[in-house]
């Protein structure tokens, strides 16, 4: 069973990357994609970096 959960995944990774790099418009949303989270992950450092000049070094947790 493990074994063929691990063949479907790589036959699926092999097959997402070969889609991927056969056509301009999915390449280009994975990039788009990439970028948008790149600079989300960018906006959340700078913000934890805020966070801990402004206390004493322990990050503020958000109230939901």
């Amino acid at each position: 069973m493990e074994k063929m959960f691990c063949l479907g995944l790589a036959l699926g990774a092999l097959g997402g990357a070969l889609l991927i790099a056969n056509s301009y418009k999915a390449r280009s949303v994975v990039k788009k994609s990439q970028a948008e989270f790149l600079e989300k992950m960018d906006e959340m450092m700078d913000e934890r970096l805020k966070e801990c000049d402004r206390g004493d070094g322990k990050p503020e947790k958000k109230k939901k």
